[in-house]
Order: structure tokens, then C-alpha cells, then sequence
């Protein structure tokens, strides 16, 4: 969304600090000397820093200035990255076909660059066995030792443990601790 610029007669204070058109900077002077000044060139006044003191304005044609801001919004946004963590749920007692069908579905997710959690959800008693799922997840994980990293380590929450991994490339939360403190040491 483009910042809102104060331009020509609405900018309301004494004193400007005024850059003409080429960068260069012309000085201190009255808001009414800056704008006479400015259309006498045929720019508009726009005040770009209004928390500077005195705030600074520029030369600018305000059509092309606000129509540039906005392009270059938009290509930051193309160029933004928007990594989705995408969960994966199965209980301990999971079929052997079953888990090949979720290691594909898991494979797909991180190859569309999805950081994956993987989920034992437990139900009943099957919570008194939670070494089933350590050891389910534990396989899961090392199934993707080639393609993905593993982000969190098993956790429990409540009645459900779970590992997060994230594709290869990425840097993970772990990395990242792992050279602070190498870098503290």
C-alpha cells in the first residue's frame, strides 16, 4: 500500500529543508519560496521525511514518483517468499502402505517448499505408548535425511507429538542457533 505524501499547498509547516530535482540540495527556506520555486520548474513540492525537523522536501513530478513507489511494491512482493507450514497427521497404529502414501504426500509438500510437521496424533490408551510414535516419527524423519532437515525435534502436545522438517535449502531455526552459538563461544 503506498505511504500517503504530503504535497504542494497541504504541506502545512514554515520551514522546509529543499532538494531540487538532480539530488541537489538547495537548502533551508519557506514552504511558499520552495513551492513557487518548484512550479516555476515545473515539479510539484512533496514532502518525503515529515519527521526530519525541518522536514525534507523534494522537486518531483508526483504522477511518476507515486507510480514508481507503487511498481516497486509490487516486485517486492513477487519476489517475497511465503513459506507455509503444511502438517501431516497419522495415528501409531498406521498400515505400512499407508505410510508410504503420507511419505509421498510428504515429499510433494516439501518439494513445493512447505516447511512439514509431522503429527502422532494418540488416542484412548495408545498414549501410554509413546515410544510407537518417537519411533514412527523417528523413521519418517530419517526417510527424508536426503530432501529435508529436521526444524524441531519430537515434542509432545497434549495428546499429540510432533516433528517439524524443513525442505534442504532452507535454513532452519536450528542452523541459525547452532551459529550464534559458535559465534558466542
Amino acid at each position: 500500500m503506498p505511504r500517503d505524501y504530503r504535497t504542494n499547498q497541504r504541506i502545512k509547516v514554515p520551514r522546509v529543508l529543499v532538494i531540487d530535482e538532480e539530488g541537489e540540495q538547495l537548502g533551508d527556506m519557506s514552504t511558499d519560496d520552495a513551492l513557487t520555486l518548484a512550479q516555476e520548474r515545473g515539479f510539484d513540492l512533496v514532502e518525503v521525511a515529515p519527521a526530519a525537523d525541518p522536514p525534507v522536501c523534494r522537486f518531483l513530478d508526483y504522477g511518476k514518483f507515486k507510480y514508481l513507489q507503487t511498481k516497486k511494491e509490487r516486485e517486492a512482493r513477487k519476489t517475497q517468499k511465503v513459506t507455509l507450514l503444511r502438517e501431516v497427521r497419522f495415528r501409531p497404529s498406521i498400515g505400512d502402505h499407508d505410510i508410504e502414501a503420507k511419505k509421498r504426500q510428504v515429499r510433494k509438500l516439501l518439494s513445493e517448499g512447505s516447511k512439514v510437521k509431522l503429527t502422532v496424533m494418540f488416542r484412548g490408551r495408545e498414549i501410554t505408548h509413546q515410544e510407537l510414535g518417537v519411533d514412527l516419527l523417528r523413521k519418517m524423519a530419517e526417510s527424508f535425511k536426503d530432501e529435508a532437515k529436521l526444524e524441531k525435534a519430537p515434542s509432545m502436545e497434549g495428546r499429540r507429538m510432533s516433528v517439524t522438517i524443513v525442505p534442504a535449502g532452507q535454513k532452519s531455526k536450528s542452523d541459525k542457533e547452532a551459529k550464534e552459538e559458535v559465534s558466542n563461544a
